[in-house]
């Protein structure tokens, strides 16, 4: 799948607000960089093509946040973990639907496209957590 949009990481908001889940694959080496980027820095190539990726993934790590920049504080406390996703990249995001006692290392977890913050200014990105 080729997509002729711009490797950044507005576009890659962009297509989150879509419910795609895109990563961008160099076309020299094959390497696949979540959040794209505009150069390989496996080969140093600038020549990428968007992918899709599958939201699912398993919990690596978490943390539980009691003291929340002012943006979270209504969320808090809450949970921000690293999902690595099933072809192995890694991606960080908040879970939600879920309590702290529930969260285990190891359990599947699914992206979901929805807000996980209270909008912003700027930029207007789309935003979104992660859910058993």
């Amino acid at each position: 799948m080729s997509i002729a949009e711009p490797f950044t990481i507005e576009q890659f908001y962009k297509f989150l607000t879509t419910n795609q889940l895109m990563a961008g694959k160099c076309v020299k080496c094959g390497k696949i960089h979540l959040p794209p980027r505009p150069l390989c820095n496996n080969c140093f190539s600038k020549e990428f093509t968007w992918i899709p990726i599958s939201p699912k993934g398993t919990l690596v790590t978490y943390t539980i946040i009691e003291v929340a920049p002012e943006r979270f504080q209504a969320l808090a406390p809450y949970a921000v973990g690293i999902i690595e996703l099933e072809n192995g990249l890694k991606i960080p995001g908040i879970i939600q639907n879920i309590t702290q006692e529930q969260l285990k290392i190891g359990m599947t977890l699914t992206l979901n496209f929805g807000t996980a913050s209270p909008p912003q200014t700027w930029p207007l990105w789309s935003r979104y957590h992660f859910k058993p």
